[in-house]
């Protein structure tokens, strides 16, 4: 088998994924994605010189882009995923590996729509994988070795930091790491309205928030860097920053964030149990 890898539907995660994969050394010539609109096709093919196919709704293109290939990346909306899968399933090795980034689709409805056997690894990758800094879980499935397992974390690497989960964990990560991104722009949001409050000029007080919510990440990115040692690093005693922590705290933010996550991982199971 060569080593080509599809990616069928290629949104902002699966190009995230591609544009990873090319930094990282790929050949372009090994990689082909399918989308639905020509214009997205050209528009990927100039980005990133790999062969695209127009028409994604059409079965015959995912096939064409399937056939031959070791991996498979499942990237359309997880509505369409159980579909997508049964169109490509006539061009399918027996030994390709199919993998998922879409949401809430489980492994079982996956390995249900494609091929007995099929090796079939689930994975939830986060927005910050458009800037090779996501973090990314694999699942795997019934039929996935662990060598098959080892190409997928070593193609998904170039998203970000890949960690090895079971299935039953994928949403409970989804509230963190999937949703965790929105929670970290709410916040920035959340500062610069209190700085236009405070008298800032709105324009400064958003650029403000902003750089230090992004500087404060780069932080947090440091080998070994701990939010909590950091906190108390800027936290002196009886100063000001201490003085808004306990408002923080008085207000219940530690209680709210964890009812938010509950309320995100809740989710996550219901789409699945409607997509089944």
């Amino acid at each position: 088998m060569s080593n080509r890898i599809a990616f069928l539907g290629c949104g902002s995660m699966n190009e995230a994924i591609l544009g990873g994969l090319l930094a990282a050394g790929t050949d372009p010539s090994d990689v082909v994605a399918t989308v639905r609109r020509a214009e997205r096709a050209a528009e990927l093919a100039e980005r990133h010189h790999v062969m695209t196919i127009a028409g994604a709704e059409e079965p015959d293109n995912n096939k064409l882009a399937t056939k031959g290939a070791s991996v498979v990346i499942l990237g359309v909306k997880p509505v369409g995923i159980a579909d997508l899968a049964r169109e490509i399933s006539p061009s399918l090795a027996k030994n390709t590996i199919v993998m998922s980034v879409a949401a809430a689709v489980s492994i079982a409805q996956l390995e249900a729509a494609l091929p007995a056997g099929q090796p079939v690894i689930r994975t939830m990758p986060n927005t910050p994988a458009k800037l090779g800094r996501g973090v990314v879980s694999v699942s795997p499935g019934t039929n996935c070795t662990p060598e098959q397992l080892q190409l997928a974390k070593d193609i998904l690497a170039a998203a970000g930091t890949v960690v090895e989960i079971p299935e039953e964990q994928v949403d409970a990560l989804s509230a963190i790491s999937g949703s965790g991104p929105a929670y970290v722009f709410y916040l920035a949001e959340a500062m610069a309205a209190a700085g236009v409050e405070l008298g800032l000029d709105p324009e400064l007080s958003l650029m403000i928030s902003r750089e230090t919510v992004a500087g404060a990440g780069f932080m947090l990115a440091e080998p070994g860097a701990d939010p909590t040692a950091l906190r108390i690093a800027v936290t002196s005693p009886n100063g000001t920053t201490e003085r808004a922590i306990a408002a923080f705290n008085d207000g219940g933010i530690p209680a709210i964030i964890a009812d938010g996550a509950r309320a995100a991982a809740a989710r996550a199971a219901e789409i699945t149990q409607q997509l089944a």
